[in-house]
């Protein structure tokens, strides 16, 4: 039990940091951020954020390729299921918001310092970030090629339009222009799927498409 203990024991304290690295940097900023107010908070020594991360740039990049991560990997996993367009938007819309309501304080880093971060982190990590766009637009393309999405709205824009409207809403949350409860966060979800595809659906050519298969059923 004791090596079980040893071998978990450095990754606890590396996820400590990360921890409190994100309850400073929501709190104060980034760039107002020193690495000894992330180990103060931490409750560990200044050189320990030295040992696993080198800098807090390194601290930063780790928060956000983790989670970013993550994302990426479930936009492949809805993608590849035999859900609908409409569907697979809804999910990853879902997760999205889900992620905010679940850990405001990693996503508010996340978006103030780096997907919007044009100067900084934002460009560092803008492979990363149009990634996120390639997939989502992919799944339009797929729609469009079925013929439930109108194929004279290119794919990515509408992806762009997709996840920026989402991230404005997180925007809404975290600098509390907009209400932040249950009720309004499921709202906005349906929302974003509405307006999005509202606006790239054939009209009747979802229906018909389920129709169809339920007739050959």
């Amino acid at each position: 039990m004791s090596a079980v203990r040893t071998r978990s024991a450095p990754q606890d304290r590396r996820q400590a940091i990360l921890d409190a690295a994100v309850r400073v940097f929501a709190r104060r900023g980034f760039h107002a951020c020193r690495v000894s107010d992330i180990a103060d908070e931490a409750g560990v020594a200044y050189g320990l954020v030295y040992h696993y991360f080198g800098s807090k740039d390194s601290v930063l990049d780790t928060l956000f390729l983790e989670r970013w991560n993550v994302m990426l990997d479930m936009i492949a996993e809805v993608d590849a299921t035999e859900a609908s367009a409409r569907e697979k938007l809804y999910a990853i819309a879902s997760f999205i918001v889900d992620s905010y309501r679940h850990d405001p304080d990693l996503m508010k880093v996340i978006i103030v310092d780096v997907t919007r971060a044009a100067n900084s982190f934002g460009q560092t990590h803008l492979a990363r970030i149009r990634e996120a766009y390639r997939r989502i637009a992919a799944i339009v393309e797929g729609a469009q090629r079925q013929g439930a999405f109108k194929a004279e709205i290119d794919a990515e824009f509408a992806a762009m339009a997709f996840y920026g409207a989402i991230e404005q809403m997180l925007t809404g949350w975290i600098f509390e222009m907009l209400p932040a409860d249950e009720e309004h966060y499921e709202r906005a979800k349906r929302l974003v799927v509405e307006t999005i595809c509202g606006g790239l659906e054939i009209s009747g050519a979802s229906h018909g498409r389920r129709d169809a298969d339920r007739d050959g059923d």
